[in-house]
């Protein structure tokens, strides 16, 4: 490595504490600094770190990977403080994971997790430390004068991390910066124990500062002139150039030379884009291709069966038809080796069935597949209705099967019990969403935190157009009177500047809605864990399209009320029908073609009808009549932008 520093310690978007870097942002400047390594180092996560790997290995930047823990206070130090871990290799990035997910399954405080001293001393391997610099557990005795225990700690993590820990050296013009320097470095000379130079970045740019603080203010809920909030940051925490830095730390070169020594030694090679799912058991002697063909064909014996009894001689003219798919679909699955997948969603859904959970009939492109009709993964003919299969999979486009599976909303996180129970809780989770600082809501925060009438940030966030995707910029196009009132009003002026810097910053985490991932072995082997405060809410940190690229499998289980609504129905009405001597009701043998129930569709009376009740869709119906259950299907195609010709963002969208 030619350059002369590499940042190793860098906050993302994704520390919501404190953190305004955007990972492209970072790769770009990272790039055009011609810097050869960069690491992340998020607060308590590693939310970013799979995007952050795959961008910069796309631009030849090689990626570290890193946290800020905080740790628990101890014996001598009274107050929690901070400890940078970097991983060296594949072992050292587990590491990182295993001390990070015990930290929210079981050290949270007040929202925030912390650390306890000995996971990070069970989970040292292949891992470097950086001390914290004035905010770690040796810089804390230093400044209260403790200078032998400050030197029986940095021995301690010498012995925990031998050959991998480092005193961190900080210029960023905060308080008591130069006087731990002078007292940390003869120190750590003394012990033969390594400096090395960090900025501890918060922002890409130094005029960013007034952004960040603004960003700050917004997570702790105070204003930025607000006298009694503690001003924990410069304007200097920017992604400095290596000249600067070499500038700032010129009277102790070896500190910049570390950190490329360290940036040397950190490589994790991370395997993305393969998927890895448990064992599904099956017969011994059996293959899982086997199983699983013989299941599709015992399947689909039974399915046929049912509909030559409800069709006739209709369908029995096409039973060679029906043979030849399943063959073509099993061919496909086998191929690309999906069998265990459908077996899995087989399990789970007929065990919901079995215990009373009603689950949708199918929808999406998963309905296009017989073996998943077959295996009563869905209840619809894909032939009857001329679906494809290769919309659902396809051996020229390699992507995971996605089957969109609904339950009762009531009874939904049962059947996710019992995926944990069959798989192990620690195999089981649901999976985060990342929360962004948007149009509307970002005004009012800005205007808040700047200390302006609530009456102008409330204006300000009605001015903004109410449609999905609608950002700043294309609010400014699209309404006339925002410009008009920013160009009469300075303080609005100055709200709309900050906000503008600040939209689409990750504010907040949150839970998929419906998905859930089922690892071969522990969810720590594949990714970061994060929970609420009480142990609740377990998801991984990374997302649904970061999850999927470190190899585990995203299963769909969608609450949809319509389900339990009509689970209700089906209960009055058996319950009338027993009184009266009547069998229960079978709804899979009801009549599409009942024409009192197109009376009600051409009156649009199609409250909570899934998918047929906005009131877009209401005047649809009323002027196409339907008459037929091919009119419905018709209807649910047109009710897109494109087909209706609807205006959004500013374009015209047309069939």
């Amino acid at each position: 490595m030619s350059t002369s520093f590499i940042h190793l310690r860098v906050h993302t978007e994704f520390s919501l504490v404190d953190g305004l870097v955007k990972i492209k942002g970072l790769l770009g400047t990272t790039e055009f600094m011609s810097m050869p390594a960069v690491a992340i180092t998020d607060e308590n996560n590693l939310c970013g770190f799979v995007r952050f790997y795959k961008g910069a290995m796309e631009k030849g930047i090689k990626p570290i990977c890193g946290a800020d823990v905080m740790v628990a206070e101890d014996d001598e130090v009274e107050s929690r403080y901070r400890f940078t871990l970097l991983a060296m290799s594949n072992k050292g990035y587990k590491n990182i994971i295993a001390i990070i997910s015990k930290g929210y399954q079981l050290g949270q405080v007040e929202g925030r997790p912390v650390i306890q001293r000995e996971w990070i001393e069970a989970h040292s391997e292949d891992v470097i430390a950086l001390s914290g610099a004035g905010f770690g557990d040796i810089g804390y005795l230093l400044q209260k004068g403790r200078n032998e225990q400050a030197r029986s700690r940095m021995a301690h993590w010498m012995s925990v991390f031998p050959d991998r820990f480092y005193i961190e050296l900080q210029r960023t013009s905060r308080s008591g910066e130069e006087s731990y320097i002078h007292a940390v470095v003869p120190l750590a000379s003394e012990l033969d124990c390594p400096v090395v130079a960090t900025n501890d970045v918060r922002f890409l740019k130094r005029e960013n500062f007034e952004a960040h603080e603004a960003r700050v203010c917004i997570h702790d809920g105070v204003t930025l002139d607000d006298p009694r909030r503690k001003r924990r940051y410069s304007e200097e925490q920017y992604f400095k150039t290596p000249e600067e830095m070499a500038e700032l730390f010129q009277d102790i070169p070896e500190a910049l030379e570390n950190t490329v020594e360290i940036a040397k030694r950190c490589s994790v090679d991370v395997l993305l884009g393969e998927y890895f799912l448990p064992d599904y058991p099956v017969p011994e002697g059996m293959t899982m291709e086997a199983f699983f063909s013989k299941l599709s064909y015992d399947g689909l014996v039974e399915r046929f069966n049912f509909l030559t009894k409800k069709y006739g001689e209709r369908i029995e003219k096409r039973r060679q038809e029906y043979w030849d798919r399943l063959d073509f679909e099993l061919t496909i699955i086998n191929q690309m080796g999906f069998p265990g997948y459908f077996l899995i969603v087989m399990d789970f859904i007929q065990w919901a069935k079995d215990n009373g959970i009603p689950v949708g009939p199918g929808r999406g492109s998963g309905a296009g597949s017989l073996v998943a009709y077959a295996l009563k993964i869905t209840d619809l003919d894909p032939l009857e209705y001329d679906l494809l299969f290769e919309r659902f999979l396809n051996p020229e486009r390699v992507s995971m099967p996605d089957f969109d599976i609904d339950f009762c909303m009531d009874n939904r996180d049962r059947v996710i019990d019992y995926v944990s129970r069959t798989y192990g809780r620690d195999a089981v989770s649901q999976i985060i969403t990342f929360g962004a600082m948007a149009a509307k809501a970002v005004v009012r925060d800005v205007a808040r935190v700047q200390g302006k009438p609530y009456s102008l940030g409330d204006k300000l966030s009605k001015l903004i157009p109410f449609e999905i995707g609608m950002t700043l910029k294309k609010a400014l196009e699209e309404e006339p009177a925002l410009p008009e009132f920013l160009a009469g009003d300075e303080d609005a002026a100055e709200v709309m500047e900050m906000a503008i810097s600040l939209e689409g910053v990750v504010r907040n985490f949150g839970k998929h809605a419906g998905g859930v991932v089922i690892a071969p072995t522990k969810l720590i082997d594949f990714a970061p864990l994060y929970c609420e405060e009480d142990g609740s809410g377990l998801v991984t940190q990374y997302d649904k399209n970061d999850v999927e690229e470190a190899g585990l499998v995203k299963f769909d289980f969608l609450g949809l009320k319509t389900l339990t609504v009509v689970d209700w129905a089906v209960k009055n009405i058996d319950a009338i029908n027993a009184l009266e001597g009547k069998p229960p009701l079978d709804i899979a043998l009801i009549d599409l073609e009942d024409q009192s129930t197109y009376e009600l569709l051409k009156r649009a009376e199609t409250t909570a009808v899934f998918q047929l009740e906005s009131r877009g869709m209401k005047e649809l119906i009323k002027k196409l009549l339907p008459s037929r259950f091919e009119d419905i299907i018709a209807l649910v195609a047109l009710y897109r932008p494109g087909p209706l010709g609807i205006r959004h963002g500013g374009r015209l969208y047309q069939s």
